[in-house]
């Protein structure tokens, strides 16, 4: 029997590339950075191994949104009303974070697809960002550009999107639409942004209140389904915390235990079926930058846990 080594999980940061943000602003862009220490200080114990991506180029982006949005983003000329939809004021700053958002996830799918088998972007997520549009405080759309990039090198064919992010994943529905390599699967609260849902390949739409037990128990029903009918080759899985009780933006009701359960099943499930994973964090607007913090750190010590119990034989490298 060959000797297994066990070697440490990639997470790839940016908080560094700080989105400017007037005085008093919603979007708790803190967390990015306390999230970063947690894992620092625990990184060694856990086996990470903290990475600054590439930013993601205007051709990666160009695979998921329209070229001409692409161009106007970057150089400014991008209409006030698509910045208003989105959330931020415009800035080189704010263009410079999101591709780096959007290359982390690329860097961890390529990882993960490349023997590693799951890697972490301690950002991502932002699934409102359409071909043509952002909204909702996302630029471009990560799980959609790293999904792209991959097929592109030949490196997977089909790719699921897991996004249990509290609120439908809209931008990803709209480019996923047609195409049947990218199936996306998203299960959030009914009465919660965005007001226009278009439609997922499987929606899951939740009542206000939603708890831990009923949760669960609608993941553990619909997303064998997915898997079932993706017949992917790998997954990109949006973490949201806003699914937190209490979250200012959300209206479902689960605690950190649960959160940090409905991971292990996710990343159970993938492991079950073969299926590399990228993990991004997604949404978290809980009164308290803290609990939002805890729940990325949890989602991340479950991804290093789920990189340890898989192990790899020695020799076995990413390409």
């Amino acid at each position: 029997m060959p000797s297994v080594i066990l070697r440490a999980m990639n997470a790839y940061y940016c908080h560094h590339f700080v989105l400017p943000l007037p005085e008093g602003h919603s979007f708790p862009m803190a967390k990015y950075t306390r999230l970063h220490e947690r894992v620092v200080g625990l990184a060694p114990a856990l086996g990470i191994v903290l990475r600054e991506p590439p930013p993601a180029t205007d051709e990666d982006l160009g695979r998921a949104h329209d070229p001409w949005y692409v161009r106007a983003m970057a150089d400014g000329s991008v209409d006030p009303a698509v910045m208003r939809r989105v959330g931020f004021p415009w800035s080189e700053a704010m263009v410079e974070r999101s591709r780096r958002s959007s290359g982390g996830t690329m860097m961890a799918l390529r990882d993960a697809v490349a023997g590693e088998g799951i890697a972490v972007n301690l950002a991502g997520g932002t699934h409102h960002a359409g071909p043509a549009r952002g909204g909702g405080y996302c630029v471009f759309n990560d799980a959609a550009v790293a999904a792209r990039y991959v097929q592109a090198n030949g490196w997977a064919r089909r790719v699921l999107v897991v996004d249990l992010d509290v609120h439908q994943g809209d931008g990803t529905a709209l480019i996923a639409a047609g195409d049947d390599t990218l199936f996306t699967f998203s299960m959030h609260s009914a009465r919660n942004y965005p007001a226009v849902k278009p439609a997922s390949d499987l929606d899951v739409a939740l009542p206000d209140g939603t708890g831990d037990d009923a949760y669960l128990d609608a993941l553990a029903a619909h997303l064998p389904q997915a898997i079932d009918r993706a017949r992917a080759d790998a997954v990109v899985y949006l973490a949201g915390a806003d699914p937190f009780v209490g979250d200012r933006l959300g209206h479902l009701a689960l605690s950190k235990a649960g959160l940090a359960e409905r991971d292990r099943q996710v990343l159970a499930a993938c492991r079950r079926h073969g299926l590399p994973v990228a993990v991004c964090m997604a949404g978290g607007y809980a009164p308290e930058v803290d609990d939002i913090v805890d729940i990325h750190f949890a989602t991340v010590r479950q991804a290093a846990r789920h990189h340890r119990e898989q192990g790899r034989p020695a020799g076995a490298a990413p390409g």
